[in-house]
């Protein structure tokens, strides 16, 4: 009898295990932001947050959820050489932007506000001054043609910041980034127009250094 049993309970199990799906892979999320959507007015307005967090950022990880599900269910050489680029668009602008979240504080804050420290010795070192990295920066940035991300970045190489700029959501792969601004039109068109000078201008206020700081720290130890 107790072995009639064991072998109905095994059967049984076996039975579980081919009905029952196995659990699925983590599914990306969209971060909370660590302010409230109308924390950075007047440089960034409530609208433009709300419409970049909850939407553009939103879908970007939706995408990228998709593309991982549909490249971890196929077998085929080709539909994955076909996914990369979703992977590599969607995975960029999730990883871009939940570090630009960071990058941003309220003028309250820390917005805008550079110590002396690691940070502004080596920018001070590698630009000439605070003002000279601002204004080569907005200029670097504001160059990029079409839609992309202008980046503050330490070269493990040269042991330097240097500024670089990646297309569409293309992540920064050559540098440690320390400090990122996205340019696309959907960060700054409402409030700014097409006027990109006023809008790289305006964020300065609420850049948060401090973030950039923890990072050139970390890539440097």
């Amino acid at each position: 009898m107790l072995s009639v049993t064991r072998t109905a309970l095994r059967a049984n199990f076996r039975t579980f295990c081919t009905t029952v799906p196995r659990a699925s892979a983590s599914l990306h999320t969209l971060p909370e932001l660590p302010y409230a959507y109308n924390a950075l007015e007047p440089y960034i307005s409530e609208e433009i947050m709300k419409l970049h967090h909850q939407k553009h950022h939103q879908a970007y990880v939706t995408g990228l959820n998709a593309a991982e599900e549909a490249y971890a269910k196929t077998d085929s050489t080709k539909e994955k050489i076909v996914l990369q680029s979703a992977l590599k668009f969607n995975g960029g602008g999730h990883i871009n932007h939940s570090l630009f979240w960071k990058n941003l504080s309220p003028k309250s804050d820390l917005g805008g506000k550079l110590e002396n420290g690691v940070l502004k010795q080596a920018i001070e070192c590698d630009f000439g001054s605070v003002e000279d990295f601002k204004k080569k920066f907005n200029a670097t940035t504001a160059g990029i043609q079409g839609s992309g991300w202008g980046w503050l970045g330490y070269n493990p190489s040269t042991k330097k910041l240097e500024l670089v700029t990646t297309p569409n959501q293309d992540p920064l792969m050559s540098h440690v980034p320390i400090l990122g601004v996205d340019i696309w039109e959907h960060a700054f068109y409402l409030q700014y127009k097409n006027v990109k000078a006023d809008y790289l201008g305006a964020i300065w206020n609420v850049i948060n250094f401090k973030e950039a700081e923890k990072r050139l720290v970390k890539a440097t130890s």
